[in-house]
């Protein structure tokens, strides 16, 4: 109790629009409490719709303790199950991705249906009721080809995220789509630096010079405020809802998600090295504008994603430990669309391959120096950081309302 106050006088205390202090970013019993107070309490992005494209496709990964498995069950319904066999706890789905008949635990044939209830416990005696040892659902969502879950015992109200982002997605018909391909990479920095990285564009000049060929640095586009006030952003906004995509700036209440459609540079139409298109089939049959720009889509803390013309791009944050962080990166294009026909697959990904990787390197510098005893928190940049210090206002936030939540509106003397 004691420990979580302390965090809280420091959240609350916090000199506004700068970064924060050290240990957010480097110790073990601040990251742990950031697990348990977000991670295993608040919606989180984990994979796509197309991943489970037929009964019985499933897909696993880990969040922090707890190992969850995602399956397309016999009635097409996306559920999500804590991957863990309800005999000894042996994790039931060992592969990343595969596709089953039934779930079946290696280790002693426990057999669970696609929904998770038991079929067969071998040999656990006449009395043994296999109606109360079926595999613990997890919290569920599906919202244009997105899918998110909870860990928490009960989930907040995914509502409110459905009816922001759903108009923004629903053109593009994710959910049709397919992963042409993704990739995975360790970054050693904390999940906050992540996400601090990737709300400015303040270092792109100098740090990104394929992404620059045809993604804005101006503030307007990478920031919280001002969109509506550029006129290139609004002469593109009003051009885009004509042609009835959805596109102005919405961002929630809570800070904690938001969409938004944005102009490429120039005549940009893809993120590659010409501007031109990636993929010559484009990703939804359903949009026949061309320079649509990208539509961002941001949700703390596990998401940010483009979605183009041609091509959408999704990008899962997921904490490894206080000072790692993966990133998976998914490449979603046209579900008949062929690779070596209609796209080229070092074209499609070429740009992000390079830009993940000098932000790997960005974020990992960054680690190194905060962990410096000389280190303390520095200001952020008004101009160019609008997104930055929004994040970690966000944060912040939703962490001291989490602690006073728990602990009951508990009082803190400054």
């Amino acid at each position: 109790m004691e420990f979580r106050s302390q965090v809280m006088r420091q959240l609350k205390n916090r000199r506004e629009g700068f970064s924060l202090e050290q240990p957010f970013y480097t110790d073990p019993a601040y990251f742990k409490l950031d697990m348990e107070m977000l991670w295993y309490r608040d919606w989180l992005f984990v994979g796509h719709d197309c991943e489970l494209p037929k009964n019985g496709s499933y897909f696993t990964l880990q969040i922090g303790d707890y190992p969850v498995v995602v399956v397309r069950g016999r009635d097409g319904q996306i559920r999500a199950l804590h991957n863990t066999c309800r005999h000894r706890g042996s994790r039931v789905c060992t592969k990343e991705h595969g596709s089953a008949v039934r779930l079946v635990c290696p280790y002693h044939q426990w057999t669970y249906e696609l929904d998770g209830s038991l079929l067969v416990g071998r040999q656990m005696g006449s009395e043994f009721d296999k109606s109360q040892y079926g595999m613990k659902r997890v919290h569920c969502e599906s919202v244009g080809g997105y899918i998110f879950i909870c860990l928490a015992n009960e989930a907040p109200d995914f509502a409110p995220v459905r009816a922001q982002i759903e108009p923004y997605l629903a053109p593009h018909r994710l959910s049709e789509a397919k992963v042409a391909h993704q990739s995975t990479i360790i970054e050693k920095g904390n999940w906050k630096l992540v996400w601090e990285n990737n709300r400015e564009c303040y270092h792109c000049a100098a740090n990104h010079p394929e992404l620059c060929r045809t993604y804005p640095e101006a503030p307007t586009a990478t920031g919280v405020q001002g969109a509506a006030d550029d006129p290139v952003i609004a002469d593109h906004w009003k051009r885009c809802e004509t042609a009835g995509l959805p596109s102005t700036f919405q961002m929630h209440e809570s800070g904690q998600f938001r969409v938004a459609r944005m102009p490429l540079i120039e005549e940009a139409e893809s993120y590659t090295m010409s501007g031109k298109p990636a993929v010559s089939r484009p990703l939804s049959d359903d949009v026949t504008l061309s320079h649509i720009g990208t539509m961002l889509l941001f949700h703390y803390p596990t998401t940010w994603n483009h979605v183009l013309g041609d091509h959408a791009i999704s990008f899962r944050v997921l904490p490894l430990g206080p000072e790692e962080t993966a990133v998976t990166t998914k490449w979603l294009v046209h579900k008949d669309a062929v690779e070596g026909v209609d796209y080229n697959l070092e074209e499609l990904t070429h740009v992000w391959n390079m830009t993940n990787d000098q932000d790997r390197q960005i974020v990992e510098e960054n680690a190194f120096g905060i962990r410096s005893p000389a280190y303390e928190p520095g200001p952020y940049s008004d101009l160019h950081e609008g997104g930055v210090m929004q994040f970690v206002e966000w944060y912040s936030n939703f962490m001291v309302n989490r602690l006073m939540g728990e602990q009951g509106q508990l009082s803190i003397v400054a």
